[in-house]
C-alpha cells in the first residue's frame, strides 16, 4: 500500500500533470474533486499501461458527450456527432499524455504501452498481481472526469508465467 507522504505526493503530481495536459492541449481549467469518482452508466474509459522497472497503468475515464467535446478541442473539429475513430484518438493521445507526464516521475526503464480504448461501463479491468489503485476525480467547465493510477506490487514475471505452465 501507499504511504500517505507518497499518497500525498502522488496526488499532488498527478492534479499538476493533469491541469497541464488539460489547459494547455485543451484550454480548459480543471481542479480536482474532494469526491470519489464514480464511475458514470455511459463511460469511455482509455488505458496506458507501464512496463519495466515499474508495471501499472493510467486510466482516463469520462462520458460519452465528454469525451467528444476532449475531442473537439484537442483536435480543433467540429463537435463529433458520435464516438468515432478522432473521438477514440483523442482519448488515446490524451491518455498517452497523461501517462508520459507521469513516466517521468516513475524510476528509470519504464516503457508506455500504446492507448486502449474501452466504451461503456459494463466491463471488468484485471491486472494480475497484488495492487493499489488511486482514483482521483476532476471538475472541468465540461463534466466531472476520472483518473486513476494502478500500481503492480506484485509484479508478474516470465519466470512466474513459466513456472506456472509446469
Amino acid at each position: 500500500m501507499l504511504s500517505d507522504a507518497t499518497l500525498t505526493t502522488y496526488r499532488e503530481n498527478v492534479t499538476q500533470i493533469v491541469d497541464m495536459v488539460f489547459t494547455t492541449m485543451m484550454g480548459i481549467q480543471v481542479e480536482p474533486r474532494e469526491m470519489a469518482w464514480v464511475r458514470p452508466p455511459e463511460l469511455v474509459t482509455a488505458v496506458v499501461y507501464f512496463a519495466g522497472a515499474w508495471h501499472g497503468a493510467v486510466l482516463l475515464e469520462c462520458t460519452r458527450p465528454q469525451a467528444r467535446r476532449f475531442a473537439q478541442l484537442l483536435m480543433s473539429i467540429d463537435l463529433p456527432e458520435t464516438i468515432d475513430e478522432d473521438v477514440r484518438d483523442a482519448l488515446g493521445e490524451i491518455a498517452n499524455m497523461l501517462a508520459g507526464n507521469l513516466k517521468s516521475l516513475l524510476p528509470r526503464g519504464v516503457a508506455l504501452s500504446m492507448p486502449s480504448l474501452i466504451e461503456g461501463s459494463d466491463y471488468s479491468l484485471r491486472m494480475c498481481g497484488k495492487r493499489t489503485i488511486e482514483p482521483m476525480s476532476f471538475r472541468s467547465t465540461e463534466d466531472v472526469f476520472g483518473v486513476t493510477l494502478v500500481e503492480l506490487l506484485d509484479k508478474p514475471s516470465r519466470e512466474k508465467s513459466a513456472a506456472a505452465l509446469e
